[in-house]
Order: C-alpha cells, then sequence, then structure tokens
C-alpha cells in the first residue's frame, strides 16, 4: 500500500519541479548544435541571433516559448525539462532577464 501511495504521490509532482540546470543547457545547445543553425539564420556570427536590437525574444515567457518551438519545429526531440536546463543557460549568456522565484 505505501508503495503505490509513493508512486501516486510521485506521479502529482509537476514535470520541471526540480531546479533548471543551466550547465546542463549548455551541453544541449552544443549536442544539438543550436548555433550551426543560427549561424546559417544570420549567415555569420551564430551569438547575433541573440544579441540584435530587433529580436523576438523580450521576455523570460517569449525565451521559453522559442525554445518549445526550436525544439518543435527542428524536431530536436528535448524533453520538457531539458528545454527547462537551456532557458536558464541562455538567458544567463545572452537575455540576462530577471530570475523569478
Amino acid at each position: 500500500m505505501r508503495t503505490a501511495l509513493a508512486a501516486l504521490l510521485a506521479a502529482a509532482v509537476p514535470m520541471g519541479a526540480a531546479a533548471a540546470d543551466p550547465a546542463q543547457g549548455g551541453k544541449l545547445v552544443e549536442e544539438k548544435k543550436c548555433e550551426t543553425c543560427h549561424h546559417n539564420k544570420t549567415m555569420g556570427d551564430a551569438k547575433a541571433i541573440y544579441l540584435r536590437k530587433d529580436r523576438k525574444v523580450t521576455s523570460m515567457d517569449k525565451l521559453k516559448a522559442q525554445v518549445a518551438l526550436c525544439n518543435s519545429e527542428l524536431n530536436l526531440q528535448m524533453f520538457p525539462d531539458e528545454e527547462e536546463n537551456v532557458v536558464p543557460w541562455l538567458n544567463q549568456a545572452y537575455y540576462k532577464f530577471p530570475e523569478r522565484k
């Protein structure tokens, strides 16, 4: 009975409840070759896509949505928790949006 209850409680914990790991996010960006795609889009500096003045990503919510869109559209096959690791890595490296508590 305790095992069944423990399994039920574990299933009730929302995905992403664990803290995101930006270091793991950086590894995923490298593994999934995100910057190669960005290089092809900008025909130059891959990082320019993050830093341009007319960027689409202007908030943490938009950053999360963009990571999810790239994952879906490019069939990167990242799980939601992996997306959650990529977001803070990108934020720390480029965007510098205020962290939510």
